[in-house]
């Protein structure tokens, strides 16, 4: 594992850096807006990755590098991940094809920067559909505006909802609440047959 510092227009941003022993593609994944990469479905997520031969990078925001709490604005969010996946893919993954991910909040920067990152696939984890204090609006244009294959794992008890499925995204519910940690097993399934699937025409 390898810890590295990346410029971004919003600040300094983080990456931590677990190779696969032959990866072939990269997974970036991003962590939720309180949370660190100590997620328990993110850290089942990089294992079953490194195993299919993705290599994985953990990306921290610049506002969690500073230590601040409160997330920055979308924009932002926007702009460093896309400055960091630009400076891994020239650096690290040597033009490999990068799928999108993460939890929560981290989930909708990959949708939001997907086409404009050239991401080949966008994989969503406990995706924030409805936010419990406002559940009138919702943020499934985020979803139905991504072009390239998506996976949402969502627990069956998330209070923020479940997306529905679309013409490029496909929803794998599985046992537990947003934070995704009542059935591991289930997500490195599901994550482990999806990557296969996405990623064996682009070998």
């Amino acid at each position: 594992m390898t810890r590295i510092d990346i410029d971004t227009p919003v600040g300094t941003a983080r990456a931590e850096l677990h190779s696969a022993e032959e990866g072939s593609a990269a997974l970036l994944l991003g962590h939720g807006a309180g949370g660190g990469f100590d997620a328990k479905d993110l850290v089942a997520v990089t294992r079953a990755a490194q195993a299919s031969g993705v290599h994985v990078a953990l990306v921290e925001q610049p506002y969690r590098v500073a230590g601040k709490r409160a997330p920055a604005p979308a924009k932002q969010l926007d702009a460093a991940w896309l400055a960091v996946a630009e400076d891994l893919e020239r650096r690290w993954f040597d033009e490999m094809p990068m799928v999108f991910g993460g939890r929560s909040s981290g989930a909708r920067v990959a949708c939001r920067t997907a086409e404009e990152g050239s991401a080949v696939a966008v994989l969503c984890l406990a995706f924030p559909l409805r936010p419990p204090r406002t559940p009138h609006k919702t943020r499934q244009a985020e979803l139905d505006a991504v072009t390239v294959p998506t996976l949402v794992v969502q627990g069956d008890a998330d209070p923020f909802g479940c997306p529905e499925a679309g013409k490029h995204h496909e929803i794998a519910v599985v046992r537990g609440t947003h934070a995704l940690d009542a059935d591991l097993d289930a997500i490195t399934r599901a994550v482990t047959e999806w990557l296969a699937r996405v990623l064996r025409p682009l070998g």
